[in-house]
């Protein structure tokens, strides 16, 4: 299996292109936190490149910028190619399936993106709100509010309570413990 699931902050603003057949793709890196601080009390953090395709690509660059919170699932991928000079280098890289808002829309950084405003307000504008008034929905029903108590038999026992089971073998009524 291979899977792999980060939260981190963006390290720069994602780079997005389209491949020669109109493929969108975007690269970016994230800086993901360590679990435990060094000897010195500083958190440490892994930089982890990236790479999301198609939908999942326009949606990073649409709404993530350097420094946003980002959760991503996906896999792990190596693969190598020659660069300019003949050399062969050797990439390791997370190809994103999922990408998802890991900060709350309050606790956004100083310097968000006009985008990243539009889709708030547009995720603000399609929410939920209460009919008027004089709808039909505001003249529902209203549930009751009567208490109900349940039945009590002669013995002040109430039925189906544990008071009427009786077992087939010896229990102590002090301590609750089987008599053997």
């Amino acid at each position: 299996m291979n899977k792999v699931i980060l939260i981190g902050r963006l390290t720069k603003d994602p780079e997005v292109k389209n491949t020669a057949s109109q493929v969108t793709v975007c690269r970016f890196s994230i800086a993901v936190d360590r679990r435990f601080k060094d000897q010195n009390g500083q958190r440490q953090a892994d930089f982890i490149n990236c790479v999301a395709w198609r939908q999942t690509a326009n949606f990073i660059s649409s709404y993530f910028h350097k420094g946003s919170k980002i959760a991503v699932v996906g896999s792990i991928q190596t693969r190598t190619y020659d660069d300019a000079g003949g050399q062969k280098r050797y990439v390791t890289e997370v190809v994103v399936d999922e990408a998802e808002f890991a900060d709350s829309s309050n606790s956004g950084s100083n310097g968000s993106r006009q985008n990243n405003d539009n889709y708030n307000n547009a995720s603000r504008s399609s929410s939920y709100s209460a009919p008027a008034a004089n709808t039909a929905a505001a003249s529902a029903p209203t549930a009751p509010n009567k208490q109900i108590a349940p039945d009590e038999d002669q013995s002040g026992s109430f039925p189906g309570s544990d008071d009427d089971i009786s077992l087939p073998f010896p229990i102590d009524e002090d301590t609750g413990n089987l008599i053997f």
